[in-house]
């Protein structure tokens, strides 16, 4: 087998997404074999001894999708100090080590995924591929068209500018109570609420209802199904091909 990079053969042995197996890289959590490793280096994943916080990697034989309905109240990540419900406590596989592609907040809900294959992790979180993900936002007022705009423009963050959005007013749920519907291709901490309380609207609810093609039709809050073979193979496909902008509403 040829050689591969260190972080790319963790990764599809579900350590976690490659940008997570490059943190543990330089933190110097991982030693191959006996060798503190360094980022970087390429490794044969059948030969060489590859040792995570003291522990072997396998690479599986088959990978593992999973599309949860996150409700509110755990969070998205395998481990918490606080002892708060995790999104993988919802997904009891046994024998297979699932870690979330990405995060929704503690009180958000909505579509997440799960998976060991750390590769398609990478296609679906990182920047230069901008999926498009889109959420239902119930906010505090009604945003005025001119606000609208602000947002689907780009807002000065404190740590820089959003890239354009698409973002819909829906109506209003009630006399103080406004929905929107907005669409993302980044993937910043806390970005729809951060941009909606910049703009005087603070969000009162949130859901992440899909992520590329992909939504929450026909499940309910902890509920989860796997993904078919052909969804897959369509998600392995967004990088050869440009992805359908989400409709947007006046």
């Amino acid at each position: 087998m040829s050689l591969e990079r260190l972080q790319k053969v963790m990764a599809r042995a579900g350590v976690g997404s490659r940008r997570c197996c490059e943190d543990l890289i330089q933190g110097g959590r991982v030693r191959v074999n006996g060798e503190i490793a360094e980022l970087g280096i390429k490794v044969d994943p059948l030969k060489d001894k590859i040792l995570v916080d003291g522990k072997g990697i396998t690479l599986p034989r088959k990978h593992t999708y999973v599309l949860l309905y996150k409700p509110k109240g755990c969070v998205s990540t395998v481990k918490d100090p606080q002892g708060r419900p995790k999104v993988t406590d919802l997904v009891p596989l046994s024998g297979v080590r699932l870690f979330p592609v990405g995060r929704l907040d503690y009180q958000t809900s909505g579509l997440l995924l799960l998976t060991d294959d750390g590769e398609l992790a990478y296609l679906l979180t990182h920047p230069k591929y901008g999926v498009w993900k889109t959420y239902l936002v119930l906010v505090r007022g009604k945003p005025s068209p001119a606000i609208i705009q602000k947002m689907r423009e780009g807002l000065p963050l404190e740590d820089g500018r959003t890239a354009p959005a698409k973002v819909s007013f829906l109506g209003m749920q009630s006399q103080d109570k406004g929905l929107l519907e907005i669409s993302l291709r980044e993937g910043r901490k806390r970005q729809v609420r951060r941009m909606c309380e910049w703009v005087g609207h603070p969000v009162l609810d949130l859901e992440r209802k899909s992520v590329a093609f992909l939504n929450i039709k026909g499940l309910l809050p902890g509920e989860y199904r796997f993904l078919t073979p052909k969804e897959v193979q369509r998600l392995k496909r967004i990088p050869k091909r440009k992805e359908t902008i989400p409709r947007q509403r006046n």
